[in-house]
């Protein structure tokens, strides 16, 4: 049986890079997966994306259908098709051929990856488990698919590995949830938030920045919410509008406008403050596809909006956490 424990820190990297912040080891303002990922297993780690074949309840009926507007195929164009197995090898050639021989982590991305039979779901985690040269696991899913027989299985997972569980919140507002057709409202979001964190299984809550009708005070409220839970890790995404989405229409129809680049750089510094410093930030800005996004457009140059972060923050020399 293989346990890998989430804490673990390398007590001299922030003294070998003389960082300000005290997770960071790149001379970031906030704590950084990088930080994170090379404390807990001494090295470079690398995410393995996955498409289990589930669907989602905003999908296939149960609480609605066409699933979020924003949504291209539940993430699964950035995965391979075919088995567990299959799509594990795939994914260690082309990580392995860009990145050397690393440890891997089976990313279960694609749709809503807890909604399935708990037997359905034990076979698809375990085969992923045993797979050569994967330490860990991280399971995307939602709040409103977190019963009882799920967690329980959760917790079987988290006793043989590294287990990661991401929650799709977007937002802590209900009419631009509904208007997202996510088929939750934020109260199911934090009932299946708390069964995770009774059971001790570490998660990850997504946020989105961007949506519809939200003020810069909306989505920094969201931010505070979000700290206040105290979750292990966020990931922030800028609302990326694709092509062949509800969202590419009603961008054509003037019913939703694409952030600015200063917009954002703003929103989601301000977000960090009140975020607690020891809260992983697994992501700050989204990939989309090239070919598929529509806009912002300028969202494509990741460099350049990493680099706006951190120079607006040092400019005005805030840090993760540091309103609270």
């Amino acid at each position: 049986m293989r346990r890998h424990l989430f804490f673990s820190p390398i007590l001299t990297v922030r003294e070998m890079y003389n960082n300000p912040f005290p997770y960071s080891i790149d001379n970031k303002r906030y704590h950084t997966l990088n930080y994170h990922l090379k404390t807990v297993y001494g090295e470079r780690v690398m995410r393995a994306s996955l498409d289990a074949g589930f669907t989602c309840p905003n999908i296939d009926g149960k609480c609605g259908s066409g699933g979020c507007t924003y949504c291209i195929s539940g993430a699964s164009e950035f995965t391979e098709k075919g088995s567990i197995t299959h799509q594990l090898e795939k994914e260690r050639e082309r990580i392995f051929k860009k990145f050397g021989k690393v440890p891997l982590i089976a990313y279960f991305q694609a749709h809503t990856n807890t909604y399935a039979p708990v037997e359905v779901l034990k076979a698809k985690y375990e085969e992923a488990l045993n797979f050569p040269d994967v330490v860990g696991i991280s399971i995307a899913t939602r709040g409103d698919c977190l019963g009882e027989e799920v967690v329980a299985l959760l917790c079987e997972i988290s006793e043989k590995t590294n287990l990661s569980v991401e929650l799709g919140l977007q937002t802590i507002r209900d009419d631009i949830a509904k208007k997202c057709n996510r088929g939750h409202s934020y109260k199911e979001f934090e009932e299946g938030y708390f069964r995770l964190k009774n059971a001790g299984i570490r998660s990850c809550i997504h946020i989105i920045n961007g949506l519809y009708d939200e003020t810069f005070e909306d989505m920094v409220n969201t931010a505070k919410t979000v700290g206040e839970l105290n979750p292990d890790g966020v990931k922030i995404h800028l609302l990326h509008i694709m092509s062949g989405t509800i969202m590419e229409k009603e961008l054509e129809n003037g019913k939703i406008l694409p952030m600015s680049y200063e917009d954002y750089i703003k929103t989601i510094c301000t977000q960090l403050r009140y975020l607690p410093k020891e809260c992983v930030i697994e992501r700050i800005t989204g990939d989309g596809s090239r070919e598929k996004l529509i806009a912002p457009k300028w969202s494509i140059d990741k460099i350049r909006v990493l680099g706006g972060i951190d120079k607006y923050m040092a400019d005005n020399n805030i840090f993760q956490g540091d309103m609270l």
